[in-house]
């Protein structure tokens, strides 16, 4: 068992303010909310891709071996922060940290795509789940043997798939 020693974060970090330019905006299919699935991997033939600003274009060497990314994105349309939501999945409330809701205090979203191909300052890919014209702030490549983990448990989530895994 580990026992990991407390302390208190200095409150001049937690006041400071951190800023971000976005590198980049994406171009989906999805003009509105409704339409966007849940996860992009549940709409595989979904096309979009990553204009980034030309300046960043240099950053996209060497992406194309890879066959996946993970872009980390502002949710612009969000207008409100919740700490307690609802899920697309079910109607009881969750904690914001164990939901995947645009609706966060700091509004980024995560998602992995399926890289299709790059050419010049755009990324190509599949498996979206974004909203037309959302802010880029960056781009991962997503590495199996970083991002994959064994044995993972989903919490509230497992009982929307147990079904699907006992096929």
């Amino acid at each position: 068992m580990r026992y990991y020693q407390q302390y208190e974060v200095p409150k001049k970090i937690m006041s400071e303010k951190i800023m971000m330019s976005p590198i980049g905006v994406i171009h989906s299919p999805y003009k509105q909310v409704k339409d966007i699935p849940i996860q992009g991997k549940f709409k595989p033939g979904a096309k979009a891709c990553i204009e980034l600003k030309k300046k960043y274009a240099p950053g996209l060497k060497d992406l194309d071996g890879f066959s996946h990314a993970i872009i980390i994105y502002y949710f612009h349309k969000s207008q409100k922060e919740d700490i307690i939501g609802k899920p697309f999945l079910e109607d009881k409330e969750h904690g914001i940290f164990a939901i995947r809701s645009p609706n966060r205090p700091n509004h980024i979203g995560l998602s992995v795509v399926k890289i299709d191909t790059i050419q010049h300052n755009r990324l190509y890919f599949s498996e979206v789940d974004v909203l037309d014209r959302t802010p880029v702030l960056d781009i991962k490549p997503y590495v199996k043997h970083f991002d994959a983990r064994d044995s993972t448990i989903s919490g509230w989530i497992e009982k929307h798939f147990a079904k699907r895994h006992k096929k």
